[in-house]
C-alpha cells in the first residue's frame, strides 16, 4: 500500500468533513438538544413501572408461607417427581 495514497485519501477526508460542519451554524451556541420519539417516552415509562413493581406477589405467596408455618403444607410426591424430571430433561 503507498502512503501517499492514504495521506491523499485523508486530507480528501478531513476537507469534506470540515466543510460539512461548517454549514451546521443552527446551534452556534455550543447548545445539544435531544428530542425523543413517544414510542421512546412510552419504553421509559414501562421500564420505570417494571423496575418500581415488587418481584414477589404477596397475595400468591401468603397462603402458601401460612400453610408452611402451620406445618400443613402437603406436596404430592408424583407431581414432585414428575416435575424434578420435566426440569431434568429440559437441561440435557
Amino acid at each position: 500500500m503507498r502512503i501517499e495514497a492514504y495521506n491523499q485519501v485523508a486530507q480528501i477526508y478531513k476537507s469534506n468533513k470540515t466543510a460539512g460542519t461548517a454549514k451546521t451554524g443552527k446551534n452556534a451556541a455550543g447548545r445539544d438538544e435531544v428530542q425523543i420519539s413517544s414510542f421512546g417516552r412510552d419504553y421509559q415509562i414501562a421500564k420505570q413501572a417494571v423496575a418500581e413493581a415488587s418481584d414477589i406477589r404477596e397475595e400468591k405467596t401468603a397462603a402458601v408461607a401460612a400453610k408452611v408455618r402451620s406445618g400443613n403444607y402437603e406436596v404430592s410426591m408424583d407431581d414432585f417427581a414428575s416435575k424434578l424430571l420435566e426440569r431434568y430433561n429440559s437441561f440435557t
